[in-house]
């Protein structure tokens, strides 16, 4: 199939700015399989420049999958059809000669369009600042392997990390729940020990700031796992609610 070209039409959500109306403008192209999405309206936006029109306005940066930036919704699922991956990672050879793809913005009421396939994800940066790092003194830094962790843990806490903040659990969901995201950012902190002088104080805020944002709440439908680019587990989400829950105990403020 690599030696054949394929003719696809695409539908590309086309908006102006936050404040305007957006719509699907249709473009006709006839690309490699081998060419990566990306790649592909790279190709299309070198033609509209060339006619003095108005390129797609997308984001991207790595383009291996690392930094989270370039999360579309192709053909209604976030990051297209192939788990696992992320936009940038997606190749032409997994559509059909003569296939419609839609391409359109992660949907969010926190993510709000910018420009074209462009939301804005600085809620995820708010949650961040609110908890997502450690700021405990600890003093020198202890040899390595003078605080024994055992294997499994070290694995879970590894795999919490590995969340590039793309916002696809948060596009995926019915809810537009952020609780993947953030239940990743709590884990991977919770599971180690330079995590727990701030494990409980940590969720509290951090949970606070996703709920001012405006995300929707978590009713386990598990899509957010599924369509994860890096496969986080929703165990991650029970680990957030189980830390939760015991902060308000230990802080006394039991109104839950």
């Amino acid at each position: 199939m690599s030696g054949n070209n394929l003719k696809l039409k695409l539908k590309i959500w086309r908006q102006a700015g936050p404040s305007e109306v957006g719509t699907f403008a249709e473009y006709s192209v006839t690309v490699s399989p081998d060419t990566s999405f990306l790649e592909m309206l790279d190709e299309i936006n070198n033609n509209l420049e060339r006619e003095g029109k108005d390129p797609i306005a997308f984001e991207s940066d790595c383009r291996e999958g690392i930094c989270g930036t370039c999360g579309l919704a192709i053909n209604g699922e976030a990051h297209g059809p192939i788990p696992k991956i992320a936009t940038c990672q997606l190749h032409m050879r997994n559509f059909h000669d003569g296939e419609t793809i839609w391409v359109e913005p992660f949907r969010a009421k926190a993510f709000p369009v910018v420009k074209d396939l462009i939301v804005d994800r600085s809620a995820f940066d708010k949650i961040m600042q609110a908890g997502g790092f450690v700021s405990v003194n600890t003093g020198g830094v202890p040899d390595a392997n003078e605080i024994p962790i055992p294997k499994d843990v070290a694995l879970e806490a590894v795999d919490a990390a590995a969340c590039i903040g793309c916002g696809a659990c948060v596009a995926t969901c019915k809810n537009a729940s952020a609780m993947l995201f953030v239940g990743a950012k709590v884990s991977q902190f919770a599971l180690l020990p330079q995590g727990q002088p701030e494990r409980y104080e940590r969720v509290q805020k951090m949970v606070k700031v996703m709920d001012e944002m405006g995300f929707g709440s978590c009713t386990n439908t598990y899509a957010c796992e599924a369509e994860c680019p890096k496969g986080i587990s929703i165990k991650n989400i029970a680990r957030m609610n189980r830390d939760f829950i015991n902060s308000k105990i230990k802080t006394q403020n039991v109104d839950l």
